[in-house]
């Protein structure tokens, strides 16, 4: 079990990573709460937010 233990990088709070609320970053931060407390937005949201552009539309896109 210590082997899972981590300590959450923005409260400081112990936690056990497998049980992180944080999507991508489950080795840093306890929860999302503390993911977007610290970095201002969750990598989660950002990852949702991107679209793939085929490469044949991004000369056209780029204009």
């Amino acid at each position: 079990m210590q082997g899972n233990m981590r300590i959450c990088q923005r409260c400081g709070a112990p936690y056990d990573w497998r049980r992180s609320a944080s999507s991508y970053l489950k080795m840093t931060y306890c929860g999302s709460l503390c993911e977007k407390a610290d970095l201002g937005f969750t990598i989660e949201t950002l990852l949702r937010e991107f679209e793939y552009v085929r490469g044949e539309w991004r000369a056209l896109l780029a204009a």
